[in-house]
């Protein structure tokens, strides 16, 4: 079907040669055009929509030429419970192809409408650094830190994405020297194709390091995390997208490849448990991660969260006081993030946005004089550098991102992943639509997109008259929050002392959730 308008073509170019005198074969010229065009796309390895769709693809670009322009360049805006929209995708489009995306005139921002934000420069600015951002992850429990980018691929598993569009990630990452997430599939051969040093994410199906009841299997782990490219093990709690809710992967994206590799069943969907087996206390979790990191060989191990009940994470900073266990990383994932299958509401309503997440986790981390051991990896719609800046002011790290690597592969959000029809070859494991995929090309763009993102987060920090990305503070990002007034997000938002939890001087009703919990148990007590 995706071929029948070219092959209909052919066929009417093949009846009228066959049946009009040879002085009228001048009426095949048009045919004969649209033909070689079909063909060419057919063929070109720098559109996978067009590979897959010939002649047909070229519809979409139509259709975005002549529908109204609502603004020209990249929006900052509120994008929340929306697909990006087409401009967004225009800029990771424009760095991902080493494309200048410099935008002329002036702002084309609403500077006076409520959430607006900005970042103040200095006026003695300082030189844009040459060497990317790293931060080292890893404190004194482990025994093999690791120098994580400043950005890197969040998690994306191998069933979720075709293995053309994994082998892509991992050969642009290799080549950029950034970490690229596994997701909760599990390591699989186009994950260690190219080399790219590797985040092991470890969700409630145990992909990968299971046993035949579908717990986790120390022998099968240690196997696994103890490969070279290897670098961190995240421990996944929660998603962004669908928080409370388990992995899913639909029935039709299930190939043989994928249910051995899994452990699974081809003739259902694969539907991830809502929590773990292997813990059920705040302790017994962090005693799990710091076996998780004895088999790994000293390996930093973190765990990733959708921040729910706040006392939860109390819970679990309690536990980390109590056992002298601490975590090497945490990824806060803001409810802004993408699935590939979830309900509606789950992305739209369930979960903690970012920036609130974010914010207390750092506040909670501080608060037990914990912050010092932990470093904090942000994901959630950060598809510029100053996205990123802002969630760094807030307390990450690092940051990861999904969406925008998909859109420097060639995603167009058809919303097509879970049906493994993917127009563009990202989302599918169809064989022949992931022929469309190029992959040495498409991992150059997601080098460019990594590489010219942080080039204007340097830029972005050297101007606001600071060194690197770590010396951001809430001071430095500003929010309108109407049309008169504007706050900077220390304002805006409540810091906590160091140690303020821990000698009751935080507010009081933070005491009074720090004090209604226990380490023994996640609800409270």
């Amino acid at each position: 079907m995706r071929y029948l308008v070219f092959i209909t073509l052919l066929a009417l170019f093949g009846l009228i040669f066959e049946h009009v005198q040879f002085n009228h074969h001048w009426m095949l010229v048009p045919l004969g055009a649209l033909l070689l065009v079909g063909a060419w796309d057919f063929v070109q390895k720098r559109h996978s929509l067009l590979r897959n769709y010939p002649l047909v693809g070229h519809l979409r670009w139509l259709s975005e030429a002549v529908r109204p322009q609502v603004q020209q360049y990249f929006v900052e805006g509120d994008t929340e419970g929306k697909p990006f929209s087409r401009n967004e995708r225009s800029v990771v489009y424009e760095r991902a192809k080493n494309i200048e995306d410099a935008a002329p005139f002036g702002t084309e921002l609403d500077v006076y409408g409520e959430g607006y934000e900005w970042l103040n420069h200095a006026i003695v600015a300082k030189p844009v650094a040459d060497t990317p951002y790293r931060t080292i992850v890893g404190n004194a429990q482990c025994a093999k830190p690791y120098a994580a980018s400043g950005l890197n691929i969040s998690a994306m598993s191998f069933g979720a994405l075709g293995p053309a569009a994994v082998r892509a990630l991992n050969k642009g990452a290799a080549k950029g020297g950034f970490a690229h997430d596994t997701g909760e599939g599990g390591i699989s051969r186009y994950h260690l194709e190219f080399g790219a040093d590797l985040i092991w994410e470890i969700g409630t199906g145990y992909f990968g390091c299971r046993d035949h009841e579908g717990g986790f299997d120390p022998a099968r782990f240690a196997e696994q995390a103890q490969r070279e490219p290897v670098k961190m093990i995240e421990l996944k709690l929660s998603q962004g997208a669908k928080p409370g809710h388990g992995g899913v992967l639909p029935a039709a994206k299930i190939t043989e490849e994928i249910a051995a590799a899994r452990e699974i069943p081809r003739d259902r969907d694969c539907v991830s448990p809502a929590a773990h087996s292997a813990f059920s206390t705040p302790i017994e979790m962090l005693e799990f991660l710091a076996r998780m990191r004895e088999l790994s060989g000293g390996k930093p191990v973190g765990f990733k969260l959708c921040v729910g009940h706040p006392w939860e994470f109390l819970a679990i900073c309690k536990a980390m006081l109590d056992t002298e266990i601490h975590p090497d990383f945490i990824v806060v994932d803001g409810n802004e993030g993408g699935t590939g299958a979830a309900p509606m509401e789950f992305p739209n309503y369930m979960g903690t946005p970012l920036h609130e997440g974010l914010l207390w986790v750092h506040n909670a981390l501080v608060g037990c004089n914990l912050r010092e051991h932990i470093k904090i990896g942000a994901a959630g719609k950060l598809i510029t550098g100053f996205r990123m800046a802002s969630a760094m002011a807030l307390g990450a790290d690092w940051c990861n991102a999904a969406r925008p690597f998909m859109f420097a592969l060639g995603c167009v959000q058809s919303q097509r992943c879970h049906t493994n029809h993917c127009p563009t070859s990202v989302a599918t494991q169809d064989p022949w639509r992931q022929r469309a995929l190029d992959v040495p090309g498409k991992a150059e763009r997601v080098y460019h997109y990594h590489c010219n993102t942080l080039r204007v987060l340097a830029g972005i920090v050297a101007a606001a008259g600071l060194d690197h990305p770590g010396q951001l503070q809430p001071r430095h990002i500003y929010r309108r929050v109407d049309a008169n007034k504007a706050l900077p997000l220390d304002a805006l938002y409540d810091f906590v002392a160091p140690g303020a939890l821990l000698d009751g001087t935080a507010d009081p009703s933070l005491i009074t959730g720090w004090r209604s919990v226990s380490a023994q148990r996640f609800d409270t007590g």
